[in-house]
């Protein structure tokens, strides 16, 4: 059964995203509350929908739920910028694509604390979702998703960021 890495080395930052720190993935993950760095990208295509991943069963937080097109951990080391091209390559198979970086927060769960640096982009090519890391993905009209909310089909994360994403100006551009 494959599972995450709880090894895996994470930073730990403050709430601006200043290093201050190290932990494993499984102290982050352990109700400790130490914070630290994630990316995530909405996936729009032109029609104004919205991609979405299906997390695998085998996941250690909200598994078979349906979540943000990418969202990946930063790693020791490593740039904001640099994890979103790494995890979107990774995730989707996507390595053409323009990121609008939309900010940043602090989300929090009974499990964990994550300094979320949220990205948009308008995409109309191939996606590839991982066969490792995903149990696939599929573009949603915003009705749709908004008629999911509250159902359990969706990440509470997904849904709390949801409200946050400038989503409804996606054909300005």
């Amino acid at each position: 059964m494959k599972q995450d890495n709880s090894q895996e080395i994470f930073p730990i930052v403050d709430e601006e995203g200043r290093v201050i720190g190290s932990a494993t993935r499984g102290e982050c993950h352990n109700g400790s509350k130490l914070l630290h760095p994630v990316v995530h990208l909405h996936v729009f295509n032109s029609k104004g929908e919205l991609y979405l991943q299906k997390r695998p069963e085998w996941k250690d937080i909200q598994p078979g739920k349906w979540d943000t097109a990418v969202g990946g951990h930063i790693d020791f080391g490593e740039t904001p910028e640099d994890a979103l091209i790494r995890e979107v390559r990774e995730e989707l198979g996507i390595t053409d694509f323009t990121p609008e970086r939309l900010g940043h927060y602090v989300f929090e769960s009974k499990r964990e604390r994550e300094l979320v640096y949220m990205h948009k982009t308008v995409y109309d090519g191939p996606i590839a979702p991982s066969r490792e890391e995903l149990a696939g993905g599929r573009f949603w009209s915003i009705d749709e998703i908004k008629s999911a909310i509250g159902k359990g089909i969706l990440t509470p994360n997904f849904e709390s960021e949801f409200q946050k994403i400038p989503y409804l100006d996606t054909n300005a551009h």
